[in-house]
């Protein structure tokens, strides 16, 4: 992949809600794209409850196409917020059927992690449970910077518009580099 061409980047949001502080933090990336990147959104909202009886006999279409969504992308931007001090069960769920064998998605893949939360932590604890099960899927999390949104009821206006300019620079800055993590992983 040169330069030429653009980093491709599957997004893959931790949480359902239609209102959460992640997914107006995902808005705020598909906004705040570097020239030479592409941003897509997985819905992992279809995704069944893991089940290996179920894997036996095949991957349900909705955790199918998730797999080949990933695979597709040169990079994954995951958004999670964070419930009970670790990721949401709904994230987790997903990651967990889209790594099972044969030839799971995530191998080498670059990864940068950000989360928005109202507590005043920004997902931290989230984010770290992410990047051990990134580290033990062999995906390459991205280390720096982190973008971790405390109080994020205090950064979004009533319409899902980001009112605070450093978050919205953190997440240009957070975009910027994984194209170059990406880029440079690729070249090696």
């Amino acid at each position: 992949m040169g330069d030429q061409q653009a980093v491709r980047v599957l997004a893959i949001l931790g949480s359902l809600r239609k209102g959460s502080y992640n997914r107006m933090a995902l808005e705020v990336a598909r906004q705040s794209l570097p020239a030479g990147m592409t941003l897509d959104v997985a819905d992992i909202g279809a995704i069944p409850l893991y089940n290996e009886d179920v894997r036996q006999q095949g991957f349900p279409a909705p955790v199918e196409a998730f797999r080949n969504a990933i695979a597709a992308a040169d990079a994954l931007l995951f958004v999670t917020p964070e419930y009970n001090y670790s990721m949401p069960g709904v994230l987790k769920n997903a990651i967990d059927w889209a790594s099972r064998p044969p030839s799971q998605p995530f191998d080498g893949k670059p990864v940068a992690i950000m989360g928005a939360s109202m507590g005043g932590f920004g997902t931290a604890r989230a984010q770290y449970h992410l990047r051990q099960v990134c580290v033990y899927l062999n995906m390459l999390p991205l280390n720096r910077p982190e973008v971790m949104i405390p109080q994020a009821q205090n950064k979004f206006d009533a319409e899902g518009r980001l009112t605070d300019e450093p978050t919205g620079k953190f997440i240009g800055e957070l975009l910027v580099a994984l194209g170059e993590w990406t880029r440079r992983l690729k070249a090696a």
